[in-house]
């Protein structure tokens, strides 16, 4: 079974480029979709988290605002630490899980798309690194119009990231999604073809 972590900053182009793959015949594992997972069923997780941020991050329902805990983690770099120290060892074991799942089932390729796959230290899960990037603007313009943010709120969620520079130190593939879908589908079917050993 071969890995690919793919990685890259908000609104870098991971979702549409795992879409693709998926479409290729990968299975997606999505971090992302592992956390919101772990933050609905994981009552000890819930209370750790709350433990930390406050009854402020609490729906009326009780349950964790997931937009509340944003604005405060994407705007206080000691805030977002302190969650990932929480997060990220539950993440690990349930990917981990997974992984072990799809190896006993024979998969081919599996891709873990994760944003912060080199940030957590996960990059040994993967056989090799694919990261995606954007200019700037093209991320500002994606995160206003596609997620609804101000463009401070949108500053905000950049900045607290790691460089792209330093992300693409780490890349086996660097794949630029500032172009057409349907020229970002070639460049994707070719790395595919050429590296994912189908």
């Amino acid at each position: 079974m071969k890995i690919i972590g793919l990685t890259g900053g908000i609104a870098s182009g991971k979702s549409t480029v795992s879409r693709f793959l998926a479409k290729m015949g990968a299975i997606i594992i999505n971090a992302d979709e592992v956390a919101h997972e772990a933050l609905q069923s994981d009552i000890e997780l819930q209370q750790e988290i709350v433990a930390d941020f406050g009854d402020q991050i609490l729906t009326a329902e009780g349950r964790i605002d997931r937009e509340r805990l944003g604005e405060i983690v994407f705007t206080d770099p000691d805030a977002l630490a302190r969650l990932n120290r929480i997060m990220h060892p539950r993440l690990y074991e349930m990917v981990r899980a997974q992984l072990k799942n799809y190896r006993q089932q024979k998969a081919v390729v599996v891709i873990l798309e994760v944003p912060l796959l080199i940030e957590a230290g996960w990059m040994a899960l993967a056989d090799e690194i694919w990261v995606t990037v954007a200019s700037e603007a093209t991320v500002l313009k994606r995160l206003q119009q596609q997620v609804g943010l101000s463009a401070k709120q949108a500053s905000a969620r950049i900045g607290s990231q790691m460089p792209t520079q330093d992300r693409i130190k780490h890349a086996d593939v660097v794949i630029d999604t500032d172009c057409s879908l349907d020229e970002l589908q070639a460049r994707v079917a070719q790395q595919w073809s050429e590296r994912a050993g189908i």
